[in-house]
């Protein structure tokens, strides 16, 4: 089965920001403790990007078909969880899904709580056992091809760890950007992170600390496990090279936050975020 989402509307965007800037009554204080350093900027309170009840606020977009086909009802919220499943698949195909939301940001805190659970879908790639991402600073879903993999965005990757050896989470990967590290631009793909492995089917919470074009920091579980800066659309990529068209400068200051969709089943039980004044 596939459905389709109805892709929303500026004005509907517009009315989704503003109501979730309106204080939740029923949001109560976060139960894990604040990431070390917390940014000194007046805060306009969390916001909860995932409602605990719909997707509402979200649009899919998979490889191979068009903006707001939810392709077998891989996204789907079950029992107040945003869960990624693949019951209705036969084989994963290289049916890459990223899940947007409708509102872009620039500066802000982002934290997510997540677990891997189950076995991945068959015909996934190796190296997507137990693994998703926190897509930062993304393209719209709109301006992806139909066929495009992954949307040009700096990625905050979720991994989950095997019963034996090392495997950090909050690592980094750029699909079709760099980043600044040390002084130095970084051109590789992924960097891993110093955070200790997450075993099982444990829940994790993962920080990100965004500051428009500048610093971009991760957490796991508190500790700070990675930063870099001036997060950039790479030039040698194919997709990013569109996007480029027009830019007076490839660096990226805002952008769309979306989750993936890469053959690993996985829960997100809070989506939550909240703007810096910068």
């Amino acid at each position: 089965m596939t459905s389709r989402f109805r892709t929303t509307s500026p004005v509907r965007r517009a009315a989704l920001w503003l109501l979730a800037l309106l204080p939740l009554a029923c949001a109560g204080p976060a139960p894990d403790a604040a990431p070390a350093e917390p940014a000194a900027d007046a805060p306009r309170g969390w916001v909860q990007l995932f409602d605990g009840k719909s997707l509402d606020g979200w649009t899919p977009k998979f490889v191979g078909e068009e903006v707001g086909v939810n392709y077998k009802d891989t996204f789907r919220v079950e029992d107040g969880l945003l869960c990624v499943r693949y019951d209705q698949y036969d084989a994963f195909d290289g049916r890459f899904g990223h899940l947007f939301f409708d509102v872009p940001f620039a500066h802000y805190r982002l934290r997510v709580e997540y677990r891997f659970t189950g076995e991945p879908c068959p015909g996934g790639p190796g190296w997507a056992w137990r693994n998703n991402g926190v897509m930062l600073h993304g393209q719209a879903p709109e301006t992806m091809g139909l066929n495009q993999d992954f949307p040009c965005s700096i990625e905050a990757q979720l991994l989950g760890g095997a019963e034996t050896g090392e495997r950090s989470t909050a690592n980094l990967c750029t699909p079709g950007t760099n980043v600044v590290m040390n002084g130095e631009l970084v051109t590789r793909h992924c960097t891993d992170s110093s955070s200790r492995t997450f075993r099982g089917d444990q829940w994790v919470t993962v920080e990100l600390e965004v500051h428009g074009g500048g610093v971009i920091r991760q957490y796991a579980d508190g500790e700070l496990v990675l930063e870099y800066e001036q997060p950039q659309l790479d030039p040698h990529d194919a997709d990013a090279q569109r996007l480029l068209v027009g830019r007076a400068s490839p660096l990226l200051e805002s952008g769309t936050i979306s989750i993936q969709s890469e053959s690993a089943p996985i829960d997100f039980r809070r989506i939550e975020l909240l703007e810096l004044d910068e």
